[in-house]
């Protein structure tokens, strides 16, 4: 039997999106289950900070390699489809298909996480929503709450609908402290909308992940 997933996308880029990965990969593994982590490409390794795909796998407590969690990683902040070009190759998606299955392989649950957005090209002829078709697991969108963010996340949330992709959760992040009216009603009309469920996460010490909340989206 294949191991329950979740593949975690976002409207666009610095949206959350590793944060809300993060958050459902520690909640599994404090629930006793083997939680696998997956990205098929990291980029912008020349800037400071940790890593997406260590932040995943310090989240989940996996011990995969580097390889087993992200086939495929660049220095530049750039889209992986460029970045791979300048790195002077182009990624196989085969590959990175049977990366996901093998890590998905033994586990209990496996999350995955995309790069940028759900149109976002691996290589110009595979988008990042070829890989969640291909993976077929539902989808939780990271947005971020503010202005603008419901013309972005209904523009995901077609582009999966298109694809027949199972929306599983909107997650606005980070959720300010005290919500005014505009975040409250990004919220009510994308669900209004949409019929998805719309869920917020407050900014989290990342540093501090026994304190980080729970989703329950697994």
């Amino acid at each position: 039997m294949d191991p329950a997933g979740l593949f975690v996308t976002g409207t666009g880029t610095e949206v959350g999106k590793t944060v809300v990965a993060a958050v459902i990969a520690a909640e599994a593994a404090a629930s006793g289950l083997d939680c696998a982590v997956f990205k098929p490409a990291v980029s912008g390794l020349d800037e400071s900070g940790e890593p997406d795909h260590a932040l995943l796998a310090r989240a989940s407590g996996s011990a995969q390699t580097e390889d087993e969690i992200a086939p495929y990683r660049y220095g530049p902040p750039l889209s992986p489809h460029l970045a791979a070009e300048l790195a002077g190759e182009e990624i196989d998606t085969d590959r990175v298909e049977r990366a996901a299955e093998a890590a998905a392989d033994g586990a209990d649950v496996i999350v995955c996480e995309g790069v940028g957005g759900l149109m976002v090209p691996l290589r110009p002829d595979y988008l990042v929503r070829n890989l969640a078709v291909a993976l077929g697991h539902p989808l939780v969108i990271a947005a971020a709450p503010g202005l603008g963010t419901i013309n972005h996340t209904l523009l995901t949330i077609e582009a999966a609908w298109t694809a027949e992709l199972e929306v599983r959760a909107v997650v606005l992040t980070p959720w300010p402290g005290e919500a005014g009216r505009l975040e409250q009603s990004n919220r009510e009309t994308i669900a209004e909308l949409t019929g998805v469920e719309v869920m917020t996460l407050d900014r989290i010490d990342l540093a501090a992940p026994e304190g980080w909340p729970r989703l329950g989206l697994l």
